[in-house]
């Protein structure tokens, strides 16, 4: 049965971390916001309340992209500014797809918030993962990265 359990986390690693990170940067992510909330900003303000959503999501892609290029990806690209900046485009672009698809499954098609944001969540979370994966920290062949070099 633990070989069994062993040979199934091999096979789905990447996925399991790719979870395990998400968890936990979703709870630094909140943790952020609830410090923010309760110690010198007001959600009752409007710009307060947005600054607070700014502040958290900003945290959340940080400390994401620090704990995806680490445990997740395994990453060893040197331009870590390039990966960043790749990483972050992608966050905002799942995080323009969430805005959208939430005005358009509550306000548009009238299906309930909560049942919608669900949707959502698992929309993005996918869409971060393809992002990630195939243009962030996209796998290098080695071989074809020194020739490369040599050529260059």
């Amino acid at each position: 049965m633990v070989e069994k359990i062993r040979e199934l986390y091999v096979k789905y690693e990447e996925i399991i971390v790719y979870l395990i990170v998400g968890v936990v940067n979703t709870i630094i992510s909140l943790g952020a916001w609830f410090l923010c909330a309760y110690t010198f900003l007001d959600a009752e303000i409007v710009w307060q309340n947005v600054l607070l959503g700014v502040i958290s999501w900003v945290v959340g892609v940080v400390t994401g992209y620090f704990m995806n290029r680490k445990f997740v990806f395994k990453s060893h690209e040197p331009n870590i500014w390039k990966e960043f900046l790749q990483f972050s485009g992608g966050r905002l672009s799942t995080w323009a797809l969430d805005a959208v698809m939430m005005v358009v499954m509550v306000n548009l098609m009238h299906i309930h918030e909560g049942a919608s944001k669900i949707f959502v969540c698992v929309l993005v979370m996918i869409g971060n993962y393809i992002i990630s994966k195939f243009f962030v920290f996209k796998k290098t062949d080695p071989a074809k990265e020194q020739t490369a070099k040599q050529e260059g």
